[in-house]
């Protein structure tokens, strides 16, 4: 194909886009023109001050929907960490300080592996894990420890709620005296529920965010049955009774099984340390022998491979004595 064809075909494509940008240009000039006319001579379905008001709800619908495009990573990132916070009794504790102490645990655990001399991929891994891992590992058994001390307390606070409705107490006073008279997470609850119920939030509903700042069943089966009896106007105190002591029954439950399944745990945590246990003494008997499983390749990838094999056995027995009530 000769050159002059070829430009001829180019010259052809081209003029062929610019003719068809062309017509469309010119055709929505005329639209635009009919739809001005048309507003002018009053033939327009919508007034001008409604075509104004619908663009301008159009445009504050674009921003809000560009504002919570923008925020919706954010949110989703910092909501858990804010649940969290909210379960471990941080409630007036913003997402900000969480993270500069994770920023703070991350640069101790990076300074503390280059003062070891470890590798660049350790350092990594290490600050990684300590920026990312030890503030929620923190933060998870704070949770677990104030939902463990908040069940020990919470069948009395129940009981002492219950005397007091009987002696004639409304349920208001008898939350706000059981919040003066127990410390700990029922206290704080408690409180918090009294507080919300004075703003003018319904007392169904300020149980509902105490069992979400308490994520338990006990609590959960609180909050139901405060909604039930303000639906059916039945006794509050035969309520908390039979659920005070539902709850002594579950926890006796509990205990029983952790006292059952105590042989197997104890089994499991002497089978897992027990590798350990031997390669330690035989490294302190003698180091040579030891020396290749650290020091060579090979014996790299076996020595992970039996960490990787143990913790899979030590999370499958986990898992097997593992009971919930």
């Amino acid at each position: 194909m000769s050159a002059a064809l070829i430009a001829f075909l180019v010259s052809m494509i081209v003029s062929v886009i610019l003719g068809m940008s062309g017509l469309l240009l010119m055709s929505n000039r005329k639209d635009q023109q009919k739809r001005n006319l048309s507003i002018i001579a009053g033939q327009s379905v919508a007034s001008a001050g409604e075509v104004e008001k619908n663009e301008r709800d159009k445009r504050r619908l674009d921003m809000a929907k560009k504002l919570q495009e923008s925020s919706s990573v954010r949110s989703k990132k910092s909501a858990e960490i804010k649940y969290m916070l909210l379960q471990a009794g941080f409630i007036d504790t913003p997402i900000r300080k969480f993270w500069i102490a994770s920023a703070i645990t991350g640069v101790a655990v990076t300074l503390l592996l280059l003062i070891l001399g470890q590798s660049k991929i350790i350092i990594v891994l290490g600050a990684f894990i300590g920026f990312f891992g030890l503030p929620r590992l923190y933060l998870k058994f704070k949770v677990k420890r104030r939902q463990k001390k908040f069940l020990e307390e919470f069948p009395d606070a129940l009981e002492a709620m219950v005397r007091l409705l009987k002696a004639g107490m409304p349920i208001g006073e008898a939350i706000s005296m059981v919040s003066r008279e127990f410390t700990g997470p029922v206290g704080e609850e408690m409180s918090r529920v009294y507080d919300e119920q004075k703003i003018g939030i319904s007392l169904a509903e300020a149980c509902a965010h105490s069992a979400e700042r308490m994520p338990i069943t006990e609590m959960q089966m609180f909050a139901t049955g405060i909604a039930i009896q303000q639906q059916t106007g039945s006794s509050l105190s035969e309520i908390l009774t039979n659920l005070a002591r539902v709850i002594r029954s579950r926890f006796r439950l509990k205990r029983k099984v952790q006292a059952l399944s105590s042989e197997a745990k104890s089994s499991a945590a002497i089978i897992a340390a027990m590798p350990v246990l031997v390669a330690a003494g035989l490294y302190a008997i003698n180091p040579e022998y030891m020396g290749p499983l650290f020091y060579t390749l090979k014996g790299k990838i076996y020595l992970f491979g039996a960490i990787g094999w143990m913790a899979i056995g030590t999370l499958v027995m986990r898992q097997m004595i593992n009971f919930r009530v």
